[in-house]
């Protein structure tokens, strides 16, 4: 819809898809927090495994229902504003440049997850959400911050999109970001916590 409305203007669809994905995630993140932790992206489920604080087996179920969730999500994009179902991203996102902001983006992600749930899990939801939307504009990837997603905007010849060639260097920039905030994480919150 923001590139439908926005008349070839970037700032202006930007706009409307950070608005959509930051309102968006306060109302999943809050409705499925209880239920599955609201574990929506691969890169949040594997710095809960390897804090133990979720089993291999959720973990797998979990990496099968965010890959399927993405791309079921794209296709009903399509569906709903008439397109055809079925596309590949020609839009290259390349370059030292966003590698570097998708490890940053993911990296503020977990830390603020880490942070959040230490000192007040109530206001993840809140938080997350905030991140991601100033995280669309602080950051020159547009902050993707999950591999599925990463996956699914592969699947789409839309602004949102990233050209398949481009995804990897993304996904592979996410999981680092995601360790070494994991890292720091440890290193800031879990020795307050024992102090």
């Amino acid at each position: 819809m923001g590139e439908r409305l926005s008349s070839g203007n970037a700032a202006i669809a930007l706009l409307g898809n950070t608005l959509a994905t930051g309102a968006g995630l306060v109302v999943l993140i809050t409705l499925f927090g209880p239920i599955s932790g609201a574990h929506f992206n691969p890169v949040v489920t594997m710095t809960a495994l390897l804090r133990r604080h979720l089993s291999g087996r959720d973990g797998a179920v979990y990496l099968a229902a965010q890959i399927v969730g993405s791309v079921a999500g794209v296709l009903l994009a399509h569906a709903m504003f008439g397109q055809s179902l079925l596309q590949v991203s020609t839009k290259l996102r390349e370059g030292p440049g966003q590698a570097l902001a998708e490890f940053v983006a993911t990296f503020g992600l977990i830390l603020t997850i880490l942070g959040t749930i230490r000192f007040r899990v109530e206001f993840v939801p809140i938080a997350v959400s905030l991140y991601i939307t100033a995280a669309y504009w602080f950051t020159a990837s547009t902050s993707f911050a999950n591999p599925a997603v990463t996956l699914a905007r592969s699947l789409t010849d839309s602004f949102a999109g990233i050209a398949p060639q481009s995804a990897p260097a993304f996904i592979i920039a996410q999981f680092a970001g995601a360790l070494a905030a994991l890292w720091l994480g440890r290193w800031l919150f879990e020795e307050q916590a024992a102090g």
